[in-house]
């Protein structure tokens, strides 16, 4: 992952990285920010292909706050576009999320439903989802995860202080893999990534990690850097593609409905100017970090 990184610059979040190839597409926050229609996605995809480089030409991409993480699907369909000319080996998806990224959404596609879709494409073998500690997948939630990934199979949960009990009354105790702790997550992961090597793409949404490692507008994980440092190398050699989410820009949405659902997923999305500065000079430095660590990989 050498190549310089593509910015989707679509809330100005991102701050200057070496080498970068920045996309301006300011114009489609409102359209696409949290959530959207299929159509609007589809629509989205294509100027994705017209206004980026070659995926051989560019390597991770940011992608701003963690409400566009559903971009994730039309970046994830581009590698695997990539790789069909090479052997037909299907991709794996690697998750570094706070959340399951796999909750039912009637309207379209969100940043918290876009899994299960990735998951089911027969061009991906499985999809860890890894770092949870978020309530949406313990009992009371359990009913607006979409079931159809776990049960193929196709998606596991690697989570941290969640009851996930439920799973065991469906059948899906397989898919659901709890831990005392953050550091006893990152081992069982590694150890999985290094002894099963295959092509991968990485997905980190920096929700995942503690708030005394970098702010974001999203309830916050567990996961310290020196985490992210081991699953990168573990993957050493694997990466067939990778994105990073989870900066943080304040904003408030033109469209009620969006301010209603962002609202009850408890989001910050309105932050003071000083302290928006100092997250996001916090943000800019752990994204260097990330940079050279991906680059390695």
């Amino acid at each position: 992952m050498s190549a310089p990184p593509a910015i989707l610059d679509l809330d100005h979040s991102v701050g200057p990285l070496p080498g970068e190839q920045r996309i301006a597409l300011a114009d489609w926050q409102e359209a696409i920010r949290f959530g959207c229609a299929l159509p609007r996605m589809r629509a989205f995809a294509q100027v994705l292909e017209q206004r980026m480089p070659p995926f051989r030409e560019h390597g991770t991409v940011f992608m701003g706050s963690g409400d566009f993480h559903h971009l994730s699907g039309p970046l994830i369909a581009r590698c695997i576009a990539a790789q069909a000319h090479a052997a037909q080996r299907p991709l794996r998806i690697v998750v570094l999320d706070n959340h399951p990224d796999n909750m039912r959404f009637p309207f379209g596609v969100h940043c918290g439903s876009w899994v299960r879709r990735v998951a089911l494409l027969p061009q991906v073998a499985h999809v860890h989802v890894a770092g949870i500690t978020s309530g949406d997948i313990g009992r009371s939630h359990c009913w607006e995860n979409y079931l159809a990934p776990l049960r193929a199979g196709k998606l596991s949960y690697w989570s941290v202080g969640v009851d996930t009990g439920w799973s065991r009354w469906l059948g899906l105790g397989r898919a659901f893999r709890g831990f005392a702790d953050e550091n006893a997550l990152i081992a069982a992961l590694c150890a999985e990534l290094s002894a099963n090597p295959q092509p991968t793409y990485l997905s980190i949404d920096k929700d995942a990690f503690a708030p005394d490692v970098v702010r974001t507008n999203w309830d916050q994980g567990l996961l310290r850097e020196e985490h992210a440092e081991a699953v990168i190398a573990a993957l050493r050699g694997q990466l067939a593609g990778s994105d990073v989410t989870g900066d943080v820009s304040s904003y408030r949405y033109r469209t009620a409905w969006k301010r209603w659902l962002s609202a009850g997923d408890g989001q910050q999305t309105e932050i003071a100017p000083a302290q928006l500065r100092a997250w996001q000079a916090g943000q800019g430095v752990f994204n260097q970090r990330l940079l050279a660590w991906l680059g390695r990989g």
